[in-house]
């Protein structure tokens, strides 16, 4: 005879029930934090591609000095987005193809070309098409406003002026870090 044991047997693994509640409670709150994570990442979006592009405005004008030669930065509409060329030449000597490659006629060279896809819903507008770097002082001709316009009411403005020197501000104070304009 098989002698009885009174001690319940031990459960192993876990059950439906409980597999079934962990995973709504993940559910619930993966659904409550997607919206706060999504402005978290449009926000990095638009922060990187403002300081980009102040980088880029700061790079022509050293590049046109030490060059000794002018150098532009031309602003460009593209489908899906907006791109824009540092390059040697002629105003319109370079644009941006539908991939966001900087393409260039004459003796036109381009240095550096950035393209903002829509997708990455960071979208780029400026007051004029092309400014130019003079060789000589670094100045810049014409002063122009660069926008950097992101999600949720968001931009950074960079201002250059006739000095070539880019000022960063943000409209309301929206963005932090970024003084009011």
């Amino acid at each position: 005879m098989i002698p009885f044991s009174s001690r319940p047997a031990r459960q192993r693994g876990v059950s439906m029930i409980e597999a079934a509640t962990v995973l709504a409670v993940i559910a619930v709150v993966a659904g409550a934090a997607a919206p706060s994570l999504q402005a978290v990442v449009d926000a990095r979006r638009l922060d990187a591609a403002a300081t980009q592009l102040a980088t880029d405005i700061r790079f022509t004008r050293t590049e046109t000095v030490a060059r000794n030669a002018a150098l532009r930065l031309s602003v460009r509409p593209v489908a899906g987005g907006t791109c824009y060329v540092v390059h040697t030449g002629a105003a319109d000597a370079c644009t941006c193809a539908p991939t966001g490659a900087a393409v260039c006629s004459g003796a036109a060279t381009a240095l550096r070309t950035v393209f903002l896809s829509g997708t990455e819903r960071v979208a780029l507008q400026a007051n004029v098409g092309s400014i130019l770097f003079d060789p000589v002082h670094g100045t810049s001709s014409p002063t122009g406003t660069l926008r950097v316009i992101g999600t949720r009411e968001r931009a950074i403005h960079h201002t250059v002026n006739v000095m070539g020197r880019v000022r960063s501000c943000s409209p309301a104070g929206a963005v932090p870090g970024y003084r009011a304009c």
